[in-house]
């Protein structure tokens, strides 16, 4: 079995077996302002906490400069750690001009004083610039290949500044012999940031997934492939008062992206992109229904494809919703099923063939559980089945109306238009005053803001209450 060398950052090691292979040479290649610095330096400041004492030697940054700009953006002391042995910081940028023979005598001195088991050197660009033989940078490479990852067991991150030609890097050596390459990248995504990285190789190790989106918030975080967590002890769901002029989305983030949660008398759009399961979609839309019909509010439901009056109700059961609950608040829209047990009284039966006249239905079982509840009510469509009952254009004229009286009545209505429906979502976009779009990126749940325009934040799921909710985290 190869012995591993967490890279710090936990969602990376679990793609790739746990950690770096000990005494490997990994090239950290990007772009600046791709999160190079930040990644290395975690990488050093993990092993430190854990018994592995690292140095970090630098050729395009001063020692001052790197501990002040890192230990405010990792929220660690770096000089704390310098004064226990944990952690060297050696500043090359002076002693560039003393050559190489002096160059790594001083990175092998540093590396031996403090028995190091982690090395960055950072840059290979600035130190090729030193160094303008390509001998010399040869030499370097493999001193450092030879006698510091392989003989001291020392992993080592070289980075690399631009990469070039694709995946070519520097003189089209450093990234041959290197044991791993990694690229990092901070693209777009429909105007906003988007950072990811790609292992191109790691030698020694299965690669399940090469690709991952991050964020450098609080430090570098990658997010691996958005996965269901399972339940040890179900809880009933604890509901978040409301303000005075926004009703909450039941996670404080999400009212936090929002600007206060979703304002009463609001239409909101949830469009979804393509490879999202209920599951991915449902983490974001059942705490804003349970959090709106727990406190004691009715809640309509014509439910997308796939969704039934009975899946609805074991999903709020399992959120903690009483028997009661859900016969006096829901209401989940059927099509008469000739044969089929509709007589319960949570489920809504309607012919689904005259839209004017079911909505008509629809108003009158609104009104009646708002004088019942005294409160307002709120409504959730899935545009599929309302286009397939109605066809496009009658969907169009429904959510139009009924977008002008949960205006007039402070209510909520939640529109949710899956793949296959652009055109309707475009429409649909200028009805409603919040517009929320989920999707998928290298496996990576991400939700964004297009009313009110957010960053794209990245989605894991909490169960820390005993219940699934949305996690967010900015991708920045």
């Amino acid at each position: 079995m190869v012995e591993r060398a967490s890279s710090g950052v936990e969602d990376l090691d679990a793609v790739i077996e746990g950690g770096f292979p000990r005494g490997s040479l990994i090239l950290l290649a990007g772009n600046p302002g791709t999160g190079k610095t930040v990644f290395s330096t975690q990488f050093l400041v993990r092993g430190a906490e854990s018994g592995e004492p690292g140095v970090y030697v630098s050729f395009a940054e001063s020692k001052d400069v790197l501990i002040e700009n890192v230990s405010r953006h990792l929220g660690v002391d770096l000089k704390r750690l310098e004064s226990q042995s944990k952690l060297k910081v050696l500043d090359m940028v002076a002693m560039k001009e003393l050559g190489i023979s002096a160059a790594l005598e001083a990175i092998l001195r540093e590396v031996e004083a403090v028995k190091a088991k982690r090395l960055v050197i950072d840059s290979f660009s600035a130190m090729a610039q030193a160094f303008k033989e390509p001998i010399d940078v040869r030499i370097i490479v493999h001193t450092i290949l030879s006698r510091l990852t392989r003989k001291m067991d020392c992993t080592t991150i070289m980075i690399e500044e631009t990469p070039i030609g694709g995946y070519g890097v520097g003189l089209g050596l450093e990234e041959f012999v290197a044991d791993g390459v990694i690229v990092l990248r901070a693209g777009e995504l429909d105007g906003r940031l988007l950072r990811d990285l790609e292992l191109v190789k790691l030698r020694g190790t299965e690669l399940a997934e090469r690709k991952l989106v991050f964020t450098l918030k609080g430090g570098f975080r990658a997010f691996s492939s958005f996965k269901p967590k399972p339940l040890k002890e179900r809880k009933r769901f604890q509901p978040i008062k409301d303000s005075l002029t926004h009703f909450s989305t039941g996670c404080r983030e999400l009212d936090e992206l929002l600007g206060g949660g979703l304002p009463k008398g609001a239409s909101v759009l949830l469009e979804l992109s393509e490879k999202l399961s209920t599951l991915d979609y449902h983490l974001i839309l059942l705490p804003i229904m349970l959090n709106f019909g727990i406190q004691g509010r009715g809640v309509l439901l014509i439910p997308s494809t796939g969704i039934g009056a009975e899946l609805t109700r074991e999903i709020a059961l399992g959120y903690g919703a009483t028997e009661d609950e859900i016969n006096r608040l829901l209401r989940v829209y059927e099509t008469l099923t000739p044969g089929k047990d509709q007589k319960k009284p949570y489920i809504a039966v309607i012919e689904g063939k005259d839209a004017s006249k079911d909505y008509q239905e629809y108003l009158k079982l609104e009104s009646k559980l708002a004088h019942e509840t005294g409160q307002p009510v709120m409504s959730v469509a899935g545009a599929d089945t309302l286009v397939r009952r109605y066809d496009e254009k009658g969907a169009e004229s429904l959510y139009g109306e009924e977008s002008t009286k949960i205006r007039q009545r402070k209510s909520l209505g939640i529109a949710i238009v899956k793949p296959g429906y652009e055109q309707l979502a475009q429409k649909l976009s200028s009805m409603v005053e919040t517009h929320l779009r989920l999707l998928r990126e290298h496996g990576c749940l991400l939700i964004y803001g297009i009313k009110p325009r957010t960053s794209l934040y990245a989605v894991e799921m909490d169960i820390s209450k005993g219940y699934p909710l949305p996690r967010l985290t900015p991708i920045v």
